[in-house]
């Protein structure tokens, strides 16, 4: 899958849960959705895709919203697919 296509549906899980009163229980939902239903190949592509951008700026730039971003820097290590040998 296309980076930008992945950023834009993790964007749509953000919108989703972006509505959440509590901050931490939103950025915790982002991160459990992509978790459990996203692959690992699309989890890996979207890791790539902000590990990309050196900054907030620049990955807003490349179309990340801001609640996404911190869902996948506060998660990261959850969401990066195990290695493989």
């Amino acid at each position: 899958m296309k980076a930008d296509h992945l950023i834009e549906m993790a964007n749509q899980i953000g919108m989703f849960f972006d509505s959440l009163p509590d901050r931490e229980e939103a950025l915790t939902g982002i991160a459990e959705h992509i978790r459990k239903f996203w692959e690992p190949r699309m989890r890996r592509t979207l890791l790539a895709a902000l590990d990309g951008t050196a900054a907030d700026a620049d990955a807003q730039e490349a179309g990340f919203t801001e609640i996404v971003v911190a869902a996948l820097t506060k998660y990261r290590d959850s969401l990066a697919p195990a290695a493989t040998a």
